[in-house]
């Protein structure tokens, strides 16, 4: 067992079990006397485990079978720039939600290839809320609309999915696009409401350098972008089995094991109560305390990431210093909020939680 609880934005904490599988295959894996890291990804050892990743995935988010799952390189960052290119030629417009960090990265580099507009935001609020659907203002002729389910930076999170049939205008057919970078998995969801979704693995799936996108049939025969490299398509993955080249096989070989792992923990169902109950130990004790703040309008609040700040800033550092001690790493807030941040994605196990929520109550009791 190891004696720290992690609580890295990304990457992040991966189940124990998964670890200690991974070890034991590191060398022999399945008697194939090669590791992961040496099969060719076109052999029939590496394929039986990309596709047991892809079945395990799809079963648990029930992913109908008109979507294709895509295994690519370069993060969710690198989807800032393949969803616009893949997506916008169906106007050359597209609407983006603005609630944190990420989602106006996302929004800086769309504008390189089209007309966007912002149909919502959360900019004058500090980025401490979701903007109430009926505040969104949708363009009729969008090709997409975009948004980020969870603002790993400033701990925001949509308790709920849009539907863009209730907004105003007529916009049932627009395809919704969602960055679940930092809540991918970690509670149930209704695939078949979004026209594309794409998540970085380094949160809750897997290790870093390998981005899921799950894309609707239909928005593959989309024209993309004239000019567009074939790696960049989306189109080119999907009818390669995202074999075009050479994938990220040890990232997908450890996250098909966190598929695994998450099956028997029950599913997503499972997996959802027990992060609304990790979620809520330490906001109850920010709520009941006049030592600690979170600045995240409550219903709003993030179960994966929960930022806060001390009441006297200058004791930052001492807590830090203190909580490591305690085997509690990883608590600094973004360089661009400070303050502190815990991240506790499905991973992270109730105890870590509660060891931190213990931690919290004796530095308030001895430095109140």
């Amino acid at each position: 067992m190891r004696n720290i609880y992690n609580f890295s934005a990304g990457p992040a904490v991966l189940p124990e079990e998964v670890l200690e599988q991974a070890r034991a295959e590191m060398l022999d894996w399945h008697g194939s006397g090669m590791s992961v890291m040496e099969m060719s990804h076109r052999g029939k050892e590496f394929m039986s485990i990309a596709d047991k990743a892809e079945s395990d995935m799809r079963e648990l988010a029930a992913i109908p079978a008109n979507y294709k799952i895509l295994f690519l390189q370069g993060g969710a960052s690198s989807q800032f720039a393949m969803v616009p290119l893949n997506l916008l030629g169906r106007s050359g417009k597209a609407d983006y939600v603005q609630t944190g960090q990420w989602s106006e990265k996302a929004v800086g580099e769309a504008k390189n290839f089209g007309s966007i507009h912002i149909a919502a935001s959360s900019e004058s609020d500090g980025f401490n809320s979701v903007p109430l659907l009926a505040q969104w203002r949708i363009s009729t002729d969008a090709a997409y609309v975009h948004y980020t389910s969870n603002e790993t930076i400033g701990g925001v999170e949509f308790q709920w999915t849009p539907d863009l049939s209730a907004a105003e205008g007529d916009c049932k057919d627009i395809p919704l696009v969602a960055d679940m970078s930092s809540n991918f998995l970690s509670r149930p969801l209704d695939v078949g409401k979004f026209g594309l979704i794409y998540a970085g693995a380094q949160k809750n799936v897997g290790p870093a350098g390998l981005v899921v996108v799950i894309i609707r049939e239909d928005l593959l025969d989309v024209a993309p972008l004239s000019g567009i490299p074939a790696m960049l398509r989306y189109k080119t993955h999907a009818d390669n089995a995202s074999m075009y080249n050479t994938p990220p096989t040890y990232a997908i070989y450890i996250m098909g094991l966190v598929m695994e792992w998450l099956k028997r923990q029950g599913g997503l169902v499972a997996i959802e109560q027990r992060n609304i109950a990790k979620a809520r130990l330490i906001y109850d004790l920010i709520d009941g305390s006049n030592f600690y703040r979170c600045p995240v309008n409550r219903a709003d609040r993030s179960r994966m990431n929960i930022p806060f700040t001390l009441r006297d800033p200058s004791l930052d550092e001492i807590f830090l210093k203190l909580a490591q001690t305690r085997g509690l790493i990883q608590l600094k807030g973004h360089r661009s909020v400070g303050g502190m941040r815990a991240s506790i994605y499905n991973a992270m196990p109730l105890e870590g939680v509660q060891a931190l929520a213990n931690f919290m109550q004796e530095f308030e009791k001895n430095h109140a």
